[in-house]
């Protein structure tokens, strides 16, 4: 009889990962965090870059701010983004793996 190697996640875990994915869980939220990937930019670029009103980047970044996805840096007069925890940058590898793997 073989045994299952797959890791069982407790109570602890299993919020964590549903706290992530719900702030993840916006298609505006997933191309800003696109924007930053590895990068810490800022609030202008990602308005730039993303293509929208900077008060509409300026919500989906205070959402995912309070829920820690991403943290600040003030210089100035400019804010500066970046992810706050490597796992994000990971999951969002893997939906760019899984995603666009196959362009049609």
């Amino acid at each position: 009889m073989t045994t299952s190697k797959a890791k069982s996640m407790n109570e602890i875990q299993i919020h964590q990962a549903s706290f992530a994915l719900k702030a993840l869980s916006h298609p505006l939220r997933l191309k800003i965090l696109s924007v930053l990937d590895r990068n810490e930019v800022s609030v202008q670029d990602i308005v730039e870059q993303v293509g929208t009103t900077q008060s509409n980047i300026s919500q989906h970044l205070a959402l995912m701010r309070e829920k820690g996805v991403l943290r600040t840096r003030r210089d100035a007069n400019r804010v500066y983004y970046r992810v706050a925890d490597k796992r994000t940058l990971e999951i969002i590898n893997m939906i760019r793996d899984v995603f666009c793997a196959f362009s049609h």
